[in-house]
């Protein structure tokens, strides 16, 4: 498996991969990858096995607290979970963020999502104490607008 930042190239390939990634992970346009792909390439690595593109993290330094790392999406062909895909992704954005001295990486998943649930704590991430407890996950209500209540997970880098 060869893990590389997302080219203009890979767009069509991300598409299609995000589209079979629901119901959590929405497609975006081929317009907004473009943009992925040419202004926040370094942290949205995509991981190719044998040509064909079977993973990949949109994720966007902060403007504000350059420290900062936000995941939006996270992506995996169902034919290539639990092969450790995820796992190779996060090391490469982990590393990327600890070049640029990055002091967190962190995302949003809703309540229900129990495979973020499962993935996020074991690589390391850890659940952000929110203002309600849903299915025994902390979330923020509100948290990406009026009825968006979100857990959020953060790795901070050391």
């Amino acid at each position: 498996m060869i893990i590389k930042h997302l080219q203009t190239d890979d767009i069509a390939a991300v598409e299609q991969l995000i589209s079979q990634s629901g119901p959590f992970v929405r497609p975006r346009t081929a317009s907004d990858y473009w943009v992925y792909a040419e202004l926040f390439s370094s942290t949205c690595p995509v991981a190719i096995d044998h040509g064909e593109l079977v993973g990949a993290i949109i994720a966007f330094r902060s403007q504000e607290k350059p420290g900062e790392i936000y995941i939006q999406d996270v992506a995996v062909h169902p034919a290539h979970r639990r092969r450790g895909v995820t796992h190779a992704l996060m090391d490469a954005l982990h590393q990327r963020a600890t070049a640029w001295g990055g002091e967190r990486i962190y995302l949003t998943s809703e309540p229900e999502n129990t495979a973020a649930r499962a993935t996020w704590p074991a690589l390391g991430f850890v659940n952000v104490p929110g203002d309600q407890t849903i299915d025994g996950v902390s979330v923020i209500s509100d948290y990406k607008g009026p009825g968006k209540h979100r857990a959020v997970y953060e790795l901070i880098i050391k």
